[in-house]
């Protein structure tokens, strides 16, 4: 999920025919990410923007996992452990476009994500609460595996909880395995992160990956999570999102490294196994690792959003790491 890993302009080193092969695929990865082929978009400009120096800088466990290429199937596993509460789950079916834009639903939530991650806080609260507004609307009701209904408003404290938990685990399993060390280790991206449960409204969200480890298991101990027909769909359209055909080679070894950083548990539910043969599971870190490298190459080291947060800061004075 890195949007905004490039400038969008192509390297004026490579070799001209290298170039005619790389740049159709990093603007259709860059266009997949923020809806953009080329530049910066205006909203990722605008995080030069503020008064203050944000909740999160240089040197914090969430510009770390944020900043790199394992946000990508993160996303994906995100995704798939929403889709495990029947709430969330009815919510996503009932008002959501993620069939007719998937695109435009992932920029939007890539947007709030970087937002928070590298904006001022003032951006950050104001984006948080833009969300919160459009979660009004989305209500409705559902039926448990047992028949059972159940009314949901999106900004139910629990269906909050929930997907923040879902986000933040996803996160950090997805840093943990592919990503850079995290300062601080994974309690302090948990830590820090709750700052963005709480600017969504829930409700003492975990501080550390045991609390946030027990707060999600309490969820399946109270029978609330289940595999139904809507989450197959759901796990359907993961398996083959609609990508560029230039892009669509190379997911499935995303897909199944994100399946692969699932509990065992969220595995079973979601009817999911990590590639096998017979008995035997097939290798999924290293192929996933080797696959996110090559998008780096091609995106950028570092998201152009830390950029531009990095120029704001330092117009207020602030010295940051190089």
């Amino acid at each position: 999920m890195p949007a905004t890993a490039s400038s969008g302009a192509p390297s004026t080193d490579a070799p001209s025919g290298l170039a005619r092969v790389t740049e159709p695929i990093r603007s259709r990865l860059q266009y997949t990410f923020n809806g953009q082929r080329t530049g910066t978009p205006e909203w990722v400009s605008d995080l030069e923007k503020g008064d203050d120096p944000g909740f999160f800088g240089p040197g914090s466990a969430v510009w770390a996992v944020h900043g790199g290429m394992s946000t990508i199937p993160a996303g994906v596993r995100a995704l798939l452990v929403q889709a495990l509460h029947p709430g969330a789950l009815a919510g996503v079916h009932d008002h959501s476009r993620y069939r007719e834009d998937p695109l435009g639903r992932l920029a939007g939530t890539i947007r709030w994500i970087f937002t928070v991650s590298y904006g001022s806080q003032e951006a950050a609260t104001h984006a948080s609460n833009w969300v919160l507004r459009l979660h009004e609307k989305v209500s409705g009701s559902y039926d448990d595996r047992h028949g059972v209904s159940h009314d949901y408003k999106a900004n139910d404290p629990d269906l909050l909880a929930w997907v923040h938990m879902a986000f933040a685990d996803s996160f950090l399993a997805a840093a943990m395995a592919w990503g850079d060390p995290i300062p601080g280790g994974p309690d302090a991206y948990v830590r820090e992160w709750a700052k963005a449960g709480e600017l969504m409204g829930v409700q003492d969200p975990p501080r550390s990956v045991a609390q946030m480890q027990a707060q999600l298991a309490a969820f399946d101990d109270a029978g609330i999570l289940e595999r139904s027909a809507r989450t197959d769909d759901v796990v359907k359209f993961l398996r083959r999102p609609p990508l560029f055909p230039v892009l669509r080679a190379g997911y499935p070894v995303l897909f199944n490294g994100a399946v692969r950083t699932l509990s065992s548990r969220h595995r079973d539910l979601l009817g999911l196994r990590a590639p096998h043969l017979g008995p035997l599971d097939l290798p999924t870190r290293a192929p996933a690792g080797a696959m996110l490298a090559g998008i780096g190459a091609l995106l950028g080291p570092e998201p152009v959003a830390a950029k531009h947060a990095r120029l704001r800061r330092a117009r207020l004075g602030i010295a940051d790491p190089a």
